[in-house]
């Protein structure tokens, strides 16, 4: 099984979750892009760092659907862990994309304010729209 590695170690773990839990994550990521579009007009590290919630929340979704959660500690790294492993090859590199943006948004939230420029929270709000409806048309009638 293609999770083997992700359960063995702990990072994620098998879990029955509702479709309303489902639903709920997905439309939190479908209602952190309307905030992040109003919100990246004033501020882009915190526009960033809602539209990056919308990815999580999106991928949070897809992996609930399947039947799994991510363990409490490391819980962004491992969903992307997982999602890396769900989404396959084709989108390895959008996947790897948004793992190093969720570095990103940490040194932005914690560490250095202003980090964020207009051309990188557009770009990941980009990236982020098209992958909430990926995941929303591939949860089709999961949810």
């Amino acid at each position: 099984m293609k999770y083997d590695e992700l359960l063995e170690s702990g990072r994620i773990r098998k879990q029955k979750v509702s479709k309303a839990e489902i639903r709920q994550a997905l439309e939190r990521a479908e209602r952190d892009l309307k905030t992040a579009r109003m919100i990246m007009a004033v501020d882009w590290d915190w526009g960033f760092a809602v539209t990056y919630n919308a990815v999580l929340q999106a991928s949070r979704a897809y992996m609930f659907a399947e039947g799994y959660r991510p363990a409490s500690a490391e819980g962004h790294k491992n969903t992307f862990a997982f999602m890396r492993l769900a989404m396959g090859k084709d989108y390895e590199e959008l996947i790897t994309y948004f793992d190093r943006m969720r570095n990103k948004r940490n040194q932005a939230i914690y560490d250095v304010a202003g980090l964020i420029t207009e051309t990188e929270v557009r770009g990941l709000f980009s990236k982020a729209t098209e992958f909430v409806k990926l995941i929303h048309g591939r949860l089709g009638r999961k949810i």
